[in-house]
């Protein structure tokens, strides 16, 4: 697919998405939602990528929704908003729901449903300019993008209320203390860095990432038992794979595990 407002490249199995609105730090429109769901569902199926880095052009990673875009729909804005929402949120959906790792690279703004995209995502670097902000208060409006779901859960419910309520803008290094990130590096090897972290995770041992990641997010609703047993299941699923062989051998032979190319998705 031809993308006008991503750029969508593939490079030794990391797919790169980038929001390519910089004249507008990125903000989200209904053709960027739209497209920005054809490319996560396109990485999600492509078994040739491995992991995924979504990243922001120009100075911002993304400022929320496109108010303008709203502004031009003010007589049928509740309609206009579901509309923008259902898309976006199945991006959301797709991000945590897929096997594949994916990482937040963040230089810049990141305000609104730009916060709940990148705390969608996996792991998260930022460089030290970025700034954090929920902003939807200011606008009159409560959270979207599962920004409600993920805040808490990341921060706490102390903090989720004060960003939500106060729109407080953090700097890299106070999103770092408070969870919502995991790395912080200078801006000049901002680039470097998440594209690094991504090639390190595409080669990693995918099947086992993937059904880590499927742990983690399930933990949040099942008892201690419950959880345990879906370890159990996976765990043991996982020891008849030909990842789990090659990670015995190579550390037998004390050396780095070769990743299997075309792991089951």
């Amino acid at each position: 697919m031809a993308y006008k407002t991503l750029i969508y490249t593939v490079t030794d199995s990391v797919a790169t998405i980038t929001l390519n609105r910089p004249e507008c730090y990125n903000a989200l429109n209904r053709e960027m939602v739209d497209e920005l769901l054809e490319a996560v569902l396109t990485c999600r199926e492509d078994r040739a990528v491995r992991a995924v880095l979504l990243m922001g052009a120009g100075q911002a990673f993304c400022a929320g929704g496109d108010v303008r875009e709203l502004m031009e729909h003010d007589g049928t804005i509740a309609v206009h908003v579901k509309q923008m929402l259902a898309p976006l949120h199945s991006v959301i959906s797709c991000i945590c729901r897929m096997s594949k790792p994916v990482v937040a690279g963040i230089g810049g703004v990141t305000a609104g449903a730009g916060m709940g995209l990148a705390m969608a995502c996996d792991l998260a670097v930022a460089a030290q300019s970025a700034r954090f902000t929920m902003a939807y208060t200011k606008l009159g409006l409560p959270p979207d993008a599962g920004s409600s779901y993920f805040l808490p859960r990341l921060v706490g419910l102390r903090r989720a209320m004060e960003l939500t309520c106060t729109n407080r803008v953090l700097t890299a290094d106070e999103a770092k203390e408070w969870g919502l990130i995991n790395r912080v590096v200078p801006d000049a090897e901002f680039f470097a860095a998440a594209h690094a972290l991504a090639d390190e995770l595409a080669r990693g041992p995918a099947l086992a990432l993937g059904r880590a990641k499927r742990l983690l997010f399930m933990s949040d609703h099942a008892s201690l038992e419950t959880q345990m047993e879906n370890e159990t299941q996976l765990i043991a699923l996982s020891s008849q794979s030909a990842d789990f062989r090659e990670g015995v051998k190579a550390f037998v032979e004390k050396r780095t595990p070769a990743c299997n190319p075309f792991p089951p998705r």
